[in-house]
């Protein structure tokens, strides 16, 4: 479901007029910085037991403000995530699926057709840059944007006031999104863009200002400054973790100038900071005991560090273990803003506020991924090997309820008989998380119970937000013969 600007010229008006009257709107409304990094694992952070990285400033932030210990983006790789995070959306509404195609990897084993992807986020779509906007803020785009693409619109056309990547005014090409090299001292641009995002600040200091500083940081190439590198090689690491290490030392070292810089204007005290991560961490990072990585609907590949720092409203070092995804974040901004939700836009998060405050629970009882493609390149390390026939991920679908997560394969679902009212073989994984975070035991038949029931849900939704399931036999796969599921 789009929503097309004759509508969003509408809701402005609304916005404006009734800003006083939203429940929740603060005396004045906050400074609001989101941090995005690049394929930061959950693990890759020292507040959750980084065996090499060292990250004192976001450890600092997480001791000052709130950890979401169950934290996720909305889909396992960037740019869909990406999509998510600034339209509120699952990934069937706005349709950016993967990067560039979701047919990545040996066709002829790819039992159904992938459904296509679009390669950018619709214009006609409101952005949550567009709602602050309209609200007062003053919006800056600060690195990645990833969402332009042959479908897409550039950020200064969703919302943003101002955008500026690592080493060139706008967006870098589409295929080189974070492979563009800098200087020495700043190879990953995680200086240059936090430098800007200060200066952007410093000039609207007089607010509400809104900072989308998306890095480039921590997705290959890993490069970091050559004094981090020689940091970690003496501390007995490998070059390939040395590089590791120091790009997330230099992510965690800019993250402290931002925050020096906010104190410094003397905006601390009133500026919501959120960070957290676009998907999983890369191969080259263990996230034991989360099973996966980048790409994959496994933890390993979802589950991000998610942190909000807001210190007249978050008490200093509390936590919560409540599931949040990054959709959620659309509707928190706004609600903190206390600006109207744009009329005739279905977001698909909640407002984190209850949990921020301390003083509640969110409404709903699930989050949800659906991704209908493949994508290539298979994790294969320890006890993580992943996904069969050389694939990261296959099209998959899942829910997370409770402690309960579900997943259910598209190829299984659809092509191969179930019998005695039972889902085929392997269409449906399901796990307790409490006692199982990496995935590695199968409950769904055991549990048929949890099973049916989240299967339940999960259908449900698919059908509320008209999800294009990966249903349609794949001639050119040997799929000959298969006995398709009863409609």
């Amino acid at each position: 479901m789009m929503n097309f600007r004759p509508r969003f010229l509408i809701w402005i008006s609304a916005t404006l007029a009734f800003l006083s009257a939203v429940p929740g709107t603060f005396a004045k409304p906050p400074n609001i910085v989101l941090i995005f990094a690049d394929d930061l694992g959950w693990k890759d952070v020292g507040y959750q037991g980084a065996v090499m990285a060292e990250t004192p400033h976001l450890d600092r932030l997480a001791a000052e403000g709130m950890v979401f210990s169950s934290g996720y983006a909305a889909a396992g790789n960037c740019a869909p995530s990406r999509a998510c995070l600034l339209s509120g959306h699952y990934t069937p509404r706005h349709e950016v699926y993967a990067v560039g195609s979701t047919d990545r990897g040996p066709r002829g084993k790819m039992r159904v057709q992938p459904v296509p992807n679009r390669t950018g986020l619709a214009p006609a779509v409101t952005t949550v840059a567009e709602a602050l906007r309209a609200a007062g803020y003053a919006t800056g785009h600060f690195g990645k944007w990833h969402l332009a693409g042959k479908q897409g619109a550039l950020p200064t056309e969703q919302g943003f006031d101002v955008s500026f990547d690592s080493f060139g005014e706008g967006p870098v090409p589409e295929g080189t999104e974070g492979n563009r090299a800098g200087p020495p001292q700043d190879p990953k641009g995680v200086y240059t863009l936090t430098d800007r995002a200060c200066a952007f600040m410093a000039e609207r200091r007089e607010g509400p200002f809104f900072v989308y500083l998306a890095h480039h940081a921590i997705h290959s190439p890993l490069q970091g400054r050559p004094e981090s590198i020689a940091r970690f090689l003496a501390k007995g690491a490998s070059e390939r973790d040395a590089k590791y290490a120091a790009c997330t030392h230099d992510l965690d070292d800019s993250v402290g100038r931002l925050l020096a810089k906010l104190k410094e204007l003397r905006l601390d005290e009133e500026t919501l900071v959120v960070f957290t991560s676009d998907n999983g961490a890369v191969q080259a990072s263990s996230q034991e005991p989360l099973r996966g990585s980048k790409g994959g609907y496994y933890e390993g590949g979802i589950r991000v560090p998610f942190l909000v720092r807001w210190p007249t409203v978050v008490k200093a070092g509390s936590r919560s273990e409540v599931p949040v995804i990054n959709v959620d974040l659309f509707p928190t901004f706004l609600a903190a803003a206390g600006a109207a939700l744009p009329g005739g836009t279905p977001l698909d998060g909640e407002s984190l506020l209850p949990l921020l405050r301390g003083e509640g629970s969110l409404n709903r009882q699930a989050i949800f991924w659906h991704f209908p493609g493949y994508l290539d390149n298979p994790v294969n390390r320890g006890r993580t090997i992943d996904v069969r026939d050389g694939f990261r991920s296959r099209p998959v679908s899942v829910i997370r309820k409770g402690n309960w997560k579900l997943h259910l394969y598209h190829e299984e679902w659809a092509l191969d008989g179930g019998r005695d009212g039972l889902p085929a073989s392997g269409a449906v994984e399901l796990y307790d998380l409490a006692s199982d975070i990496g995935e590695h035991s199968d409950l769904s038949a055991e549990r048929a119970d949890k099973r049916d029931e989240l299967l339940a849900d999960l259908l449900s939704w698919q059908q509320q937000v008209s999800a294009k399931s990966a249903h349609q036999p794949n001639p050119g796969s040997g799929e000959k013969g298969k006995k398709g599921r009863k409609k």
